[in-house]
């Protein structure tokens, strides 16, 4: 077992965060090992069509997150719930040095032409999120940020102790030290020297911890977020009648349909709409901000915005 020993000052500095770009890189070792990853199996079901589909080159990423993970592409969050487009930027300027020495520790060979292969790195990313992650973020980020309020609640009424007991079967709290039984079996001690500890629950980790502590990324450790087996639970695909009132029950059922990404023709099958009918109604729900289309390839599919997450679960029955 590892062993992280905290100052005061590091219990101080320890926060909890989500990181997008972590679940978009955590779901793409889903997707290269999913045998490991039976809860995921509908995800995985939904995803890999549209990825053939779509045909993007994964390997600029994939070489940098199997089987080891590159810190330059997944560190600790800055903020407690940043963008993904926020932590795709600043992976895109990350010192040149510090994606070398990455690389070097991957047994990676060295970027040639650093700029252009974290641009290509951040454009693959930032695809595949569009893809395989963006249409399921809103339910993600529901279960990740129940996780924080809970742990913060622990933190709050039973301090330190609580909080890393109740975080992971992995984890043994004692003393000011933290141990962590990490897959790889890594042992010996990590003084954290007065850097705080990032603590981010991620959905994709499923079921097990993993830990940065490589200076010079700030410390963080991932654990399994609770409630990650409610994320792929079935929707239902019939409109709430509360919205349906409001919008129209057209718009409705399609934005009941889009609990998955389709294309205008899918919707206007699935409604008996014709793909004129099924057309005019994504438009006005596009400019009402509550679907958003993205191209893959010769197809545009829609999908919902958050914003029509929130609808649909405010006006579903309770």
């Amino acid at each position: 077992m590892l062993e992280l020993k905290f100052t005061t000052e590091d219990l101080a500095l320890t926060r909890l965060a989500i990181s997008p770009l972590w679940e978009a890189i955590a779901s793409l070792r889903v997707l290269t090992q999913p045998e490991a990853h039976p809860l995921h199996g509908p995800w995985l079901a939904a995803v890999r069509p549209r990825l053939a589909r779509a045909r993007l080159d994964l390997r600029p990423v994939t070489e940098l997150v199997t089987p080891r993970v590159a810190a330059f592409v997944a560190p600790a969050p800055v903020i407690a719930a940043p963008d993904i487009r926020l932590e795709l930027a600043a992976m895109r300027t990350h010192p040149v040095e510090e994606v070398q020495a990455d690389l070097d520790v991957l047994g990676l060979p060295r970027y040639a032409e650093p700029a252009a292969a974290m641009e290509r790195v951040a454009t693959t990313i930032e695809a595949y999120w569009e893809l395989a992650v963006a249409p399921y973020w809103p339910r993600i980020r529901a279960v990740l940020e129940a996780d924080v309020r809970h742990r913060a609640h622990l933190l709050s009424t039973g301090g330190s102790r609580q909080l890393f007991s109740d975080l992971d079967p992995n984890l043994r709290w004692e003393d000011g030290r933290l141990g962590v039984r990490l897959r790889s079996n890594r042992t010996g001690t990590v003084e954290l020297d007065g850097r705080g500890l990032v603590l981010a629950p991620s959905a994709f980790a499923w079921p097990r911890v993993s830990l940065l502590t490589t200076p010079p990324w700030q410390p963080l450790l991932r654990y399994p977020a609770r409630g990650t087996a409610t994320i792929w639970e079935s929707r239902p695909a019939t409109p709430p009648h509360a919205l349906a009132r409001v919008i129209g029950r057209p718009k409705a059922r399609l934005l009941a349909l889009l609990h998955e990404p389709a294309t205008t023709t899918q919707l206007a099958a699935l409604t008996r709409l014709t793909v004129g009918g099924a057309s005019q109604h994504l438009t006005a729900l596009r400019d009402a901000g509550l679907v958003r289309p993205t191209r893959i390839g010769r197809s545009i599919l829609y999908a919902r915005t958050e914003t029509a997450e929130a609808l649909m679960a405010e006006a579903s029955p309770h």
